[in-house]
């Protein structure tokens, strides 16, 4: 692989022996890891918690040496979060898709961690590659995340580049990395359609995001040829409950009627640690087709994945009462499912004046699946 993507492309076999033995003697990680497993034990015996920690990384990554070997760990670790955060897990459109292609992936942004895995998990099972995974440096702000992200095969997003020039600069490598992952390397590619997660529940690509796909292509070649080339396809993911729906209620709520929200310190990793551990019931992913139209414009490319998304995503129970109580002003409407109940009681026990952010999260995928626009923030 050429040097020109060094900074921000994934480890390469040559590098995980190295990398590996440095994130498993690292202290923020064990802290980390320690604050999650035992909080008790990190608070009063943390040398004994974290050294125990640091014999069990040594012997769970025993043996590997390549990305492939580096894989097939983690899958172990997510299985065991899957079986105890996921009732159903279902996939449809692979059949449609070619293993042997390499595909850009853009799909709607529901949690941080699991879209990517939960991608990842359904192409692996199903025949295809895994795919190389874009992530925003404002996520790895220690230095052990950044390298068992890279050792996953992510590529990082420059989102901290200061100035105009620098934006532009990274914007471009971006687009020359994943063009050449398609074209060159003939690597899968996984990115979402919008910078953040769709907190509202409406998902909307970003025509910026395409943008950045088409800075890279020949001032020769037509638009709608280089779009065509990425072999773009639509991903929708559907959660039946979103364990961070409270979270979003509160940082949507805050943005209202408080001007902002305040993220605090780590606030993220605390974020990712929920979004993957906590209770989602059903999940369904759809993978639509391959972008082939003769698109002129980042707008009408962002139009295409959105139509895709839309028509994919599934309605659950959960979605359906959320809408109807909305609709009707009456949060005691009848449920038909254990889900559904579940949701019901958390409106019940939320604060008056964030049932509504906390509705419209479930309620907008009634709205995007019927064509309509979302429910707007009051």
């Amino acid at each position: 692989m050429t040097t020109e993507f060094d900074d921000i492309r994934p480890y390469n076999d040559a590098e995980v022996a190295e990398v590996l033995r440095t994130v498993v003697a690292d202290p923020e990680l064990h802290q980390a890891l320690g604050a999650w497993l035992s909080p008790g034990l990190n608070r009063h015996a943390p040398w004994l918690l974290h050294a125990l920690i640091k014999v069990a990384l040594k012997w769970h990554f025993r043996g590997v040496r390549t990305v492939e070997d580096f894989q097939p760990r983690l899958r172990v670790v997510l299985k065991r979060i899957m079986d105890k955060s996921i009732g159903q897990l279902t996939v449809s459109g692979l059949d449609k898709l070619d293993p042997d292609q390499a595909y850009l992936f853009v799909s709607n942004h529901r949690d941080i961690v699991m879209d990517p895995a939960l991608v990842n998990w359904t192409l692996y099972h199903a025949g295809f590659q895994t795919v190389r995974i874009a992530i925003g440096d404002n996520l790895l702000s220690k230095p052990f995340v950044s390298d068992l992200m890279r050792l996953n095969k992510s590529f990082i997003v420059k989102r901290s580049s200061k100035g105009m020039r620098e934006k532009l600069k990274a914007a471009v490598q971006l687009s020359r990395y994943i063009h050449y992952c398609i074209n060159a390397d003939k690597a899968n590619v996984w990115i979402a359609q919008r910078e953040g997660r769709a907190k509202n529940g409406y998902d909307k690509t970003n025509s910026a995001v395409i943008g950045m796909f088409s800075l890279s292509k020949p001032k020769e070649q037509l638009y709608a040829d280089y779009i065509r080339e990425l072999n773009i396809v639509p991903v929708t993911l559907s959660y039946e409950s979103d364990p961070l729906d409270l979270h979003k209620a509160r940082e949507l709520y805050a943005q209202v009627h408080k001007g902002g929200y305040k993220k605090r310190a780590h606030e993220d990793m605390l974020s990712i640690a929920r979004g993957m551990t906590g209770w989602k019931g059903r999940v369904h992913l759809t993978y639509g087709e391959v972008l082939a139209g003769d698109y002129g414009r980042d707008a009408d490319v962002a139009k295409a994945i959105d139509e895709q998304v839309h028509a994919h995503c599934q309605v659950f129970g959960t979605n359906q009462w959320a809408y109807d109580a909305l609709s009707s002003g009456d949060i005691e409407l009848p449920t038909l499912d254990t889900e559904t109940e579940k949701l019901k009681q958390k409106v019940k026990q939320s604060r008056e004046e964030m049932r509504p952010f906390l509705l419209r999260q479930y309620a907008n995928a009634v709205r995007m699946k019927a064509g309509e626009a979302p429910l707007e923030e009051e």
